[in-house]
């Protein structure tokens, strides 16, 4: 996968389309990321030690990687992500402008 946790990313489909926020968790097992802000669902808690409160909470679910562009930070715009050689490293390029991303 060529998202990584700490990117910054742009919804392209679904009810969040437009959206940016930053990766928190990536799962390459299903080709799926958690992202902050996005995907948000309500999730009902039971209590489960003596004090604690139960109720409702929101968590952020998991999306498809495929329905997500890379935010340069250049050309502060989504792009498609490329690798090049640097030395004997390989390195995520920005398609659009060419930055080397972090």
């Amino acid at each position: 996968m060529k998202i990584r946790k700490g990117d910054t990313v742009q919804v392209l489909s679904g009810n969040d389309k437009g959206k940016t926020g930053e990766v928190l968790e990536v799962i390459p097992k299903s080709e799926k990321i958690i992202v902050k802000g996005i995907n948000i669902r309500k999730k009902h808690v039971k209590p489960r030690k003596q004090g604690e409160e139960g109720g409702i909470i929101s968590v952020e679910c998991p999306i498809h990687s495929a329905k997500v562009n890379v935010v340069c930070s250049k050309c502060n715009k989504p792009a498609r992500i490329g690798y090049e050689m640097d030395k004997d490293k390989k390195v995520r390029v920005c398609r659009r402008c060419g930055t080397k991303l972090k």
